[in-house]
């Protein structure tokens, strides 16, 4: 399948990145957003909007520690005359580590009937190499990412979980929620699973998953699934491929995995278990802000 892409678009979103990363947009509903949040609570107010914590864990996802992050508020501070104390590194750890990760974080990532597909992907705890996990037995593992996004790649949603997590469970669950807007599913062979396709059945959607080579003509208690196997062995791989337009697969997954790690990298900084897990997730989701922000 060959892409056409439309490069002056892309070329303008890429420059509208770097517009995102500098724009302190929050600077300019501060106050309104503090009295939102203070409005009601008991105890110690808050200093720090919501929105800027969210723009200082988007750039903690490109690079920055939390340490550097207090060096660009105190930079901040100087130029906007802030009228109290900038954040200091362990604020601002605190509360990235705290953020509510929701997908979408528009509602606009999801049209109706939507053409979506899933996958996983492994992200490393540390930046190390396979070399170190391979010759001294340092079994540190992964974080397995499971991603539903659409063809336009934006992500619909993510399960996180370790590298022994069940991605086809992830995917059932990601698509119970989401199933209203989706017309098509895509996936590689490890979907062509009886529970993934009477899900599908039950939730009306059209899956669109590679069957295994090795898949039975038996029916297996899914006649359902017996149709898809039947057809992907009548005409093939090439011509199923091209009848369902498989290659929307790799364009709702591959092409959105290689962004997130080529964007925010492909390892965790965070020590604490629960802290990798959300600081994966927020990769995932730092790119659908970065993406929604250049578009």
């Amino acid at each position: 399948m060959t892409l056409k892409r439309n490069w002056k678009k892309y070329n303008e979103e890429l420059v509208m990145r770097g517009y995102f990363y500098i724009n302190p947009a929050f600077l300019e509903t501060w106050n309104d957003e503090i009295k939102q949040m203070n409005a009601g609570k008991i105890g110690q107010p808050y200093l720090y909007p919501k929105s800027m914590m969210e723009t200082l864990a988007v750039l903690h996802c490109k690079s920055f520690d939390y340490r550097a992050l207090e060096g660009l508020m105190i930079g901040l501070s100087k130029n906007y005359k802030f009228e109290f104390p900038t954040a200091d590194y362990s604020t601002i750890c605190r509360r990235v580590n705290a953020l509510d990760i929701n997908f979408p974080v528009e509602n606009n990532n999801i049209v109706f009937n939507d053409i979506v597909g899933s996958d996983a992907t492994g992200i490393k705890v540390s930046n190390r190499g396979e070399w170190m996990r391979h010759k001294w037995k340092v079994q540190r593992g992964w974080i397995k990412v499971t991603m539903l996004a659409n063809k336009e790649g934006k992500i619909i949603d993510v399960v996180v979980g370790t590298e022994t997590a069940n991605e086809n469970f992830a995917f059932r669950k990601m698509l119970n929620l989401h199933h209203e807007s989706i017309g098509t599913a895509y996936g590689d062979g490890a979907y062509d699973t009886k529970a993934n396709f009477e899900l599908c059945k039950q939730l009306k959607i059209n899956p669109i998953f590679k069957i295994r080579k090795n898949a039975s003509n038996n029916a297996n208690g899914s006649m359902f699934r017996k149709s898809f196997v039947k057809e992907y062995k009548t005409l093939g791989y090439k011509k199923w491929s091209k009848k369902n337009k498989y290659g929307n697969r790799w364009l709702c997954t591959e092409v959105v995995f290689s962004a997130v790690k080529r964007i925010n990298g492909e390892f965790v900084r965070a020590t604490k278990k629960g802290n990798m897990f959300h600081e994966a997730k927020m990769k995932f989701w730092a790119y659908n802000r970065i993406k929604q922000a250049a578009s």
